[in-house]
Formats: structure tokens, C-alpha cells, sequence
């Protein structure tokens, strides 16, 4: 899985590798190429980090929903790629190529089987 991170923009922020966000062109395209290698199993765009809940649990069993955003998160989860690869070094090629990986980062994890 291919999770494509952001940076949040403001004063103490960490800094992008690229000053300028990659257009929705640019994922469009990506996502063809990942289409026509045959790698693609699913993806998703998630809505904007500013319309995110947690839940937590306490041990007493109370719960405690907080509505975001949330001041301590310097980065955010904006979409994610599952790819059907061979082995690392193929995913990380891949992840490379993300054009999340020009303006935040790209995380690569295997996906665990039970």
C-alpha cells in the first residue's frame, strides 16, 4: 500500500520537497500508468484532514470523539494507492513516481495477511 502524505501548510511546518502541490493532472496520469502495468487493485482520495474525527476508547469504556483538525498533526493522510507488486524495490519504484512524493511523501507497507 502506497499512502500518500501531506504536509500542512503554516509557520513550523516542515518544508515540502517541492513548492508546488502536484496537480490533479499529474494523478490522473499516474494512475493510468499504474492501470496499464497492470498494478493497480484500488485507490481513494480522502477528504481534507479539516473533516477528520477521532474515537478513543478509554479503558472505563468512555469515549472520547475529537473533530479535527488537530494542532499536533504536521502532515495528513490524503489518499492512498494498493498495488499488486513483486517485491519491494517494484513498490517503491512506484512510490517514486507517486506525484505525492514531489510535494510530501510516500509511505510503503505491505499489507498484512492473516
Amino acid at each position: 500500500m502506497l499512502l500518500i502524505m501531506g504536509f500542512r501548510k503554516g509557520e513550523g511546518m516542515p518544508q515540502p520537497p517541492s513548492s508546488a502541490a502536484p496537480s490533479a493532472e499529474e494523478f490522473m496520469q499516474y494512475q493510468q500508468q499504474l492501470g496499464q502495468a497492470g498494478v493497480h487493485v484500488d485507490s481513494a482520495v480522502l477528504h481534507s484532514f479539516e473533516d477528520a474525527t477521532q474515537v478513543q476508547v478509554s479503558d472505563a469504556g468512555e469515549r472520547l470523539v475529537t473533530n479535527g483538525p488537530f494542532a499536533e498533526s504536521r502532515e495528513f493522510l490524503g489518499g492512498y494507492q494498493i498495488i499488486d507488486v513483486p517485491d519491494l524495490d517494484a513498490a517503491l519504484d512506484w512510490a517514486a513516481r507517486c506525484p505525492g512524493a514531489k510535494y510530501g511523501r510516500v509511505e510503503v507497507r505491505p499489507l498484512a495477511e492473516f
